[in-house]
């Protein structure tokens, strides 16, 4: 065995290297608290507290995609977990989580359409979470271009009226997206731009709001 190896299990050994959950950093951001505070940086939607005051909620808005940032708070690499509820109306619901925010137009965003959680329809079912990457690689210019590689179903599909928790893992280029308790990733992808960090937020597309609560960040 190498030198430095040996220096390594005997560092090990003496507790003085720390493991890699040792390494990692949580935080938790209460939403509502926030709202309330004035650190949320809300852009196209207008925010109020909901289920008992828990939990942050965007009205609906047809022009475009709506945003709350977090203030002064990045994200690089490692896990986003949050609870979201939308609900069953056809094409009145996509939620979910933006990250690697320049502005208002330029994000990496992965989010959900509850109402295609238990389609019936096949292609349907298919477009359930979505990676996008904006302002380049909409939802519609993926679907074009690379149909099926950027949405996938959700397996095991939550109520879609109902609260659910997405853990996002951002490591490197690649995202993996999970639903609930479930083991295996919805979704995995590549992402489509060389942003290492940036800001994170709530996001809701055109048409749609929905409701966010119990975010926590694990930092790697």
């Amino acid at each position: 065995m190498k030198r430095h190896h040996l220096l390594w299990l005997t560092y090990a050994l003496l507790g003085l290297v720390p493991s890699l959950v040792q390494a990692q950093k949580t935080t938790s951001y209460d939403l509502a608290l926030l709202l309330e505070q004035k650190k949320l940086t809300v852009y196209n939607r207008t925010a109020r507290l909901s289920d008992n005051k828990k939990a942050v909620m965007l009205d609906e808005k047809d022009s475009s995609e709506g945003l709350v940032w977090l203030n002064g708070v990045s994200f690089s690499s490692g896990t986003i977990e949050i609870d979201l509820k939308g609900k069953d109306i056809l094409q009145r619901s996509f939620l979910g989580v933006a990250f690697h925010g320049i502005n208002d137009s330029t994000y990496d965003a992965v989010y959900f359409r509850p109402f295609n959680f238990h389609a019936k329809d096949s292609v349907r079912k298919i477009h359930a979470v979505q990676y996008i990457s904006h302002p380049v690689y909409t939802w519609s210019k993926l679907r074009e271009e690379r149909n099926g590689i950027y949405e996938k179903a959700v397996i095991s599909p939550p109520d879609p009226n109902g609260w659910f928790h997405a853990r996002i893992e951002v490591v490197g280029e690649t995202v993996q997206v999970y639903v609930n308790d479930i083991k295996t990733a919805s979704l995995t992808i590549k992402k489509l731009n060389d942003r290492k960090d940036g800001k994170i937020g709530l996001w809701v597309g055109a048409g749609s709001g929905g409701e966010f609560k119990n975010l926590k960040i694990i930092r790697q």
